[in-house]
């Protein structure tokens, strides 16, 4: 059996991956609470940046994580197709239990919905994203281990949309989106303890790309978008703060007409 190591680079990438977890959760939060206080087109348009946020921010801390995945005996490639489409999972199925929350009519059952779904794609995710790794040997999964990490997915994603539909204030928000980055990191890492690999040496190339050759540049591209996201969301006005100005303007108006 292969030694696997899943923090080959130190604390770097398993501090580094929770602190992307957390920015897209917080920031998928906050988005939907946006969304439930608009309506039409801006709803619709808050809900999809509140997906994109967290499904960017849960594959980003898988593949950051990934970056001090190390098995020794063998080099590791990754399968960029495969890679591309745990990306596209995870937006879909993120962004189809955020808009069953956004627009549920019963709230608890579409919370239930909503977090299964939710739950289960970015569980898919991971293990599409293990199925695109490339290595000289035979990868088995220990099935208690499984089962524990998509339990802890689909409960940790239906945490989130709970959060999203009761939380209202930043501090509130800011403490949320900690326990949902610890509880997205578990997730991965139980995911990754049910991983056992039997190496078989080869002098064969391997197929796919290195993760510094892929995975790295994609991922800072992808947190690049959630720290411009953040900036965008902080900056734009809420509800609320457009409804003060309103007001404020009206007096105005009435003294000058």
């Amino acid at each position: 059996m292969g030694h696997l190591d899943h923090a080959a680079l130190g604390w770097l990438t398993p501090a580094l991956s929770y602190v992307m977890a957390c920015i897209g959760a917080a920031l998928g939060l906050r988005c939907t609470v946006r969304a439930l206080a608009a309506t039409g087109r801006s709803r619709r348009n808050w809900l999809v940046t509140a997906a994109s946020a967290i499904g960017t921010g849960i594959w980003t801390m898988h593949f950051v994580a990934m970056l001090g995945f190390s098995v020794a005996g063998t080099d590791i490639r990754y399968d960029v197709p495969l890679t591309l489409l745990s990306l596209l999972v995870a937006m879909v199925v993120v962004c189809a239990g955020v808009f069953a929350v956004g627009y549920g009519r019963d709230r608890g059952r579409a919370l239930l919905i909503g977090g299964l779904t939710t739950g289960l794609g970015v569980a898919s995710m991971h293990y599409l994203g293990m199925a695109a790794v490339r290595l000289h040997g035979d990868v088995t999964y220990d099935p208690v281990l499984v089962g524990l990490s998509v339990l802890i997915a689909v409960v940790a994603a239906t945490a989130a949309l709970w959060a999203a539909l009761n939380i209202k204030s930043p501090v509130a928000v800011t403490i949320a989106s900690l326990i949902m980055g610890a509880a997205v990191s578990s997730m991965h890492y139980t995911g990754m303890f049910a991983v056992s690999v039997r190496v078989t040496p080869s002098g064969e190339a391997l197929p796919g790309v290195t993760a510094m050759q892929f995975i790295f540049p994609l991922a800072v591209g992808l947190g690049s978008y959630l720290f411009l996201t953040s900036a965008f969301v902080a900056l734009s006005p809420t509800a609320g703060e457009r409804e003060a100005s309103a007001s404020a303007q009206r007096p105005v108006e009435s003294v000058a007409r």
